[in-house]
């Protein structure tokens, strides 16, 4: 079978083990047009990693181009809520935008600031953790993969405890929108979560610009550069939904992703149990080896030139991070996982003006999410095999039943 007709993103099977059909791309065709997706799929690591800084590239085309002269059709008008909501965050614009959202958000979203989340971090991954052992097991997805970064992020932003059990439906209907082609009424229930949680957040930002405290929001209400620029409302509420969404979605499917992987390699699940101080080594190898966001979508602003291949303008290129990630040009034994890999310079988080803002926090979440599990059930194991959510760009277990 050649390699294009391995690559189906919207097969149960290629989904729970794409690395096949990526070897196979990375051989054959690293560079190829995909007819049922309408987009060019780049699998090389040195490509990936040259495109993901290319500023011919870019997360929209507005800003340089109307749909029609990129020969695409107008955005149906019921999505204007989702596009509003989205296009007040920084992920999908571009400079000078981004430049300046980025800027200003970088002042409230600080080091320090991530930092001092920890000790809340491993306090609420021992509750968890806790929780998971007191039950002698269960699902660890839905007991500790999923509360834990929803309410990391809940306690960072300043969202009141009664609140959060909204959070999770919101983000998850509005990730639906990322997948490739999503259908009307996946578009429809995204729609419907971006004005829901607009109208909750904007209710909370006044609140906050009112009376601060001392949450993510408050800051972000409050902050102002060195030329008194500021976040607008519409800015800080589509600042708050890409944190949630962008680290909620991630952390949740990394967890349940590398749980999944040590269970696989029981020489590593025990390497790391001996030995705690693996642990910062151990996330970034669990990270590269089966990445929960295995393609990143960019457009081609500039007619540009790839592995020989022309790609032109106004084509759409989906980056496979995955793909990369396992290229024995750069990982020596890429398919091996390997907890003390060194050096490790893996692409899960993006590269270029896009690198991932909460990957710090991401770090810190996995790490105290595993150890307090290594720490708490050292007997863990596997009750039975996962089964995979059907999404591939954000790519997760639905479960992961564990015994104490």
């Amino acid at each position: 079978m050649s390699a294009l007709a391995v690559y189906d993103p919207w097969v149960a099977e290629f989904v729970a083990d794409p690395y096949p059909a990526f070897a196979a791309l990375r051989a054959e065709r690293p560079v190829f047009f995909h007819e049922p997706t309408g987009q060019w799929v780049i699998s090389r690591y040195g490509d990936v990693d040259a495109l993901l800084r290319d500023r011919r590239l870019g997360r929209s085309y507005l800003h340089v181009a109307g749909h029609e002269e990129f020969g695409r059709e107008p955005e149906a008008e019921f999505l204007r809520p989702f596009w509003d909501l989205i296009r007040a965050g920084m992920l999908d614009v571009e400079p000078p935008v981004h430049t300046r959202l980025r800027r200003l958000v970088s002042r409230a979203f600080t080091a320090r600031m991530v930092e001092g989340l920890r000790p809340m971090v491993r306090g609420l991954a021992e509750e968890l953790a806790g929780a998971l052992v007191d039950e002698g097991g269960g699902d660890l997805v839905a007991g500790v993969a999923e509360p834990l970064p929803v309410n990391v992020i809940a306690e960072m932003l300043g969202v009141p405890v009664e609140d959060r059990p909204l959070l999770r439906p919101w983000s998850a209907d509005i990730c639906g929108m990322y997948e490739l082609n999503p259908s009307e009424e996946a578009q429809r229930t995204a729609v419907r979560a971006a004005v829901e949680f607009s109208d909750y957040l904007r209710g909370l930002a006044r609140a906050r610009r009112a009376d601060p405290r001392d949450d993510l929001i408050s800051a972000l209400a409050q902050v102002v550069d060195e030329g008194g620029d500021r976040l607008t409302e519409d800015e800080l509420i589509g600042t708050c939904v890409l944190l949630l969404n962008a680290g909620h979605e991630g952390t949740v499917n990394a967890t349940g992703n590398g749980w999944w992987s040590l269970f696989r390699h029981p020489d590593e699940l025990a390497r790391l149990r001996a030995d705690p101080s693996l642990m910062p080594a151990a996330v970034e190898e669990l990270l590269r080896y089966d990445t929960s966001l295995p393609m990143f979508e960019r457009w081609v602003l500039e007619d540009i030139e790839v592995a020989g291949v022309g790609i032109p303008r106004g084509s759409e290129v989906a980056l496979q991070l995955a793909a990369a990630n396992r290229d024995p040009e750069v990982f020596a034994e890429p398919d091996r996982l390997d907890l003390g890999r060194d050096p490790n310079p893996h692409i899960s988080f993006g590269l270029g003006i896009h690198y991932c803002l909460g990957a710090p926090l991401t770090r810190i979440e996995l790490a105290e999410s595993y150890g307090a599990l290594l720490r708490l059930a050292p007997g863990m194991r596997l009750a039975e095999e996962p089964r995979w959510k059907p999404g591939f760009v954000l790519r997760g277990l639905r479960d992961l039943h564990v015994e104490i």
